[in-house]
């Protein structure tokens, strides 16, 4: 018992000296008790969870390197997707640019996969499947081009969406970092509703091709087909070249009046509407040899009168400087006005490098997942019911946003080609001008385009804005008639009613 009690009291002496701030000094046997209870101490403390380590930062999968990692893939896939979409070996169409596209997002997704699995303990080997995804569809696109767009257009989509969404639940499990809800979720969330967009894209294409069969015929030009309707008959025949970005169905109002005391024809240019589209930027050369080819492949013989709206009108100048002997009357409705070359122009050949339409066709991929869808349905409301549902289908579709931006790049080599034109001699000539929203200058313009003629009337159409003489019934009646005034003129070789 004595022993028991002393035992007791010196092991309650050598816990206080335990407690004791400041103490550094022990028996050999407090000494051998603190090793006890530290050791006990430190057995009872669970050890730090590996996702907590790495949440940490101060490790090699901290989140500091994982977000450096995220960002640095993710730039780098934009870098090279837009190197590989201007790179000279890739067509400037929008098939192949999109391939190139997608080839170059792959390289981002697979730098995220292999750099985050070597350097960090936050594994994103999720990544991997999206890089496949988009490398195989951009292999396809860049080697088969338009011949298995079709195909792909259904079948991306939904794998796509599948993708998007389990690609966010992987995320939310293994990444930790900032970068997660900042940039991942948001760029998936991107993905997902461009899947949703493509499958709008294909269906309404579907629903188009179905709603709005093609009109005309098709006239190989060299390798590929534009689209030619012609209506009516009688002579001369009635060329009609619509504006910038516009088509066949645009003159919607116009073909049918002037088909009712002649014939007229009106076709597509390259990449709108039924035509297929170009293997180069197309200045305004190019297409008057177009339209030429075009014609003798239909076996549509002049003499023409040629009319143009808008940019239309370089066009039309340009044709008639070309083929003066073929054009017998022409008219100009609210023309772009030429501009004399200060410098020769080179022509745009097939094969040749231009990065402004791999550019181009870089934006016209917005079509592919649904925007000019979205956008068609506020165009081309005053034209007749089925102009106008036509004139929304080719407004959906890629290849008329790439046309159309290619038209736009051209316009100085096109309104440099029509100040060719610099004497009409006495055929008939009628300038017909918008009175709504034009510049100070533009009457005078015009006016310099009547005098082109010694045959010539201009004409002011009171209230019309610059799209009206074309897409307004009213408006557009008032340019069949300067149309059929130059159709009578010609037939009776008379002057023009000034």
């Amino acid at each position: 018992m004595v022993q028991q009690a002393e035992g007791d009291a010196y092991l309650e002496v050598a816990a206080r000296a335990l407690s004791a701030d400041g103490c550094t000094r022990a028996t050999p046997a407090v000494h051998g008790i603190e090793s006890i209870v530290t050791a006990t101490s430190t057995a009872s403390q669970p050890t730090p969870h590996r996702k907590d380590r790495q949440s940490a930062g101060d490790g090699p999968g901290g989140r500091g390197r994982i977000a450096w990692i995220v960002l640095g893939s993710f730039a780098a896939g934009w870098l090279v997707a837009l190197l590989l979409a201007l790179a000279p070996f890739v067509a400037a169409d929008v098939p192949r640019v999109t391939g190139a596209l997608l080839c170059g997002y792959a390289v981002g997704w697979a730098m995220l996969a292999a750099l985050s699995v070597r350097l960090t303990d936050q594994p994103q080997r999720w990544a991997w499947a999206l890089t496949a995804f988009m490398g195989v569809g951009g292999v396809l696109l860049l080697s088969f081009g338009s011949s298995v767009m079709g195909a792909l257009a259904w079948v991306w989509p939904p794998v796509l969406l599948a993708l998007a969404v389990w690609s966010w639940v992987q995320a939310r499990r293994h990444l930790h970092s900032r970068t997660r809800p900042l940039l991942v979720y948001p760029l998936l969330f991107v993905l997902a509703l461009a899947s949703v967009g493509g499958a709008y894209q294909v269906l309404g294409a579907r629903t188009d091709a179905k709603a709005h069969p093609m009109p005309g015929q098709l006239d190989d030009v060299g390798g590929r087909s534009l689209h030619l309707r012609c209506t009516g008959s009688g002579t001369p025949t009635v060329l009609l070249q619509p504006g910038a970005g516009e088509f066949s169905s645009n003159m919607g109002w116009i073909a049918p009046a002037v088909a009712e005391q002649t014939r007229v024809c009106v076709y597509d240019r390259a990449g709108r509407g039924w035509s297929d589209p170009a293997d180069a930027p197309q200045d305004g050369a190019a297409l008057v040899a177009d339209l030429h080819m075009l014609l003798a492949r239909a076996h549509v013989t002049g003499p023409y009168v040629v009319a143009g709206h808008s940019f239309g009108g370089l066009y039309t100048l340009a044709f008639a400087a070309k083929y003066p002997d073929e054009v017998a009357g022409m008219v100009l409705l609210d023309s772009t006005n030429p501009k004399p070359a200060t410098k020769p122009t080179k022509p745009t050949t097939p094969g040749s490098y231009d990065p402004l339409s791999h550019l181009s066709a870089v934006a016209a991929t917005i079509g592919e997942v649904g925007l000019t869808r979205l956008y068609s349905h506020v165009e081309a409301g005053t034209l007749p019911p089925r102009s106008r549902d036509e004139i929304r289908a080719s407004i959906a579709h890629p290849d008329t946003v790439k046309s159309t931006i290619d038209e736009y790049v051209q316009s100085n080599k096109a309104m440099q080609q029509a100040a060719e034109l610099t004497d009409f001699g006495a055929k008939p000539l009628v300038v017909v001008t918008a009175g709504e929203g034009s510049a100070p200058d533009w009457s005078a313009k015009q006016d310099r385009l009547a005098a082109l003629s010694t045959n010539s009337a201009h004409r002011t159409v009171a209230g019309a804005a610059h799209e009206d003489l074309v897409a307004k019934s009213s408006d557009a009646a008032q340019s069949s008639k300067a149309i059929m005034d130059v159709v009578s003129a010609v037939r009776g070789e008379a002057q023009l009613a000034k």
